[in-house]
């Protein structure tokens, strides 16, 4: 499992390019935010992440849980969710804007990225708090 990226990932970069294109200016992995988001835009008080839908317990197609060591995982993923809920609850109480990108939206041949990108632009934007883009 340490070989698993976790930063610069192919839906990251691609997310990535498409909002500089549009203008859209951020900095990545902010250490001082809790759950060092993806892309941080400060300008509009927003952070997105962008994840993985089986590390991060997405009930979409992509999410199996394994055969294998069931209770390993089981329990690994569910840790992880449990955080992933503690760093929205943190973001949220210091004013911080979340957007979570996960990854059945951005896989696939079929998938538009544009679609995606358009979304994001109109919530960044907007004043809504949370967005999640998914399948």
């Amino acid at each position: 499992m340490s070989g698993i990226g976790g930063k610069n990932t192919r839906p990251e970069l691609l997310i990535r390019g498409q909002l500089h294109r549009r203008g859209f200016r951020f900095r990545l992995h902010d250490a001082k935010l809790a759950g060092r988001p993806d892309i941080v835009l400060k300008k509009y008080q927003a952070v997105i992440f962008i994840h993985g839908c089986f590390w991060h317990r997405h009930e979409c197609y992509l999410f199996k849980w394994p055969k294998t060591r069931p209770e390993f995982w089981k329990k690994k993923i569910n840790a992880n969710y449990q955080r992933d809920q503690k760093i929205l609850d943190a973001l949220d109480k210091s004013g911080w804007r979340v957007c979570i990108v996960w990854e059945c939206a951005i896989k696939g041949a079929k998938k538009d990225i544009a679609s995606v990108v358009d979304k994001l632009a109109g919530w960044l934007i907007s004043s809504d708090r949370l967005l999640e883009i998914g399948e």
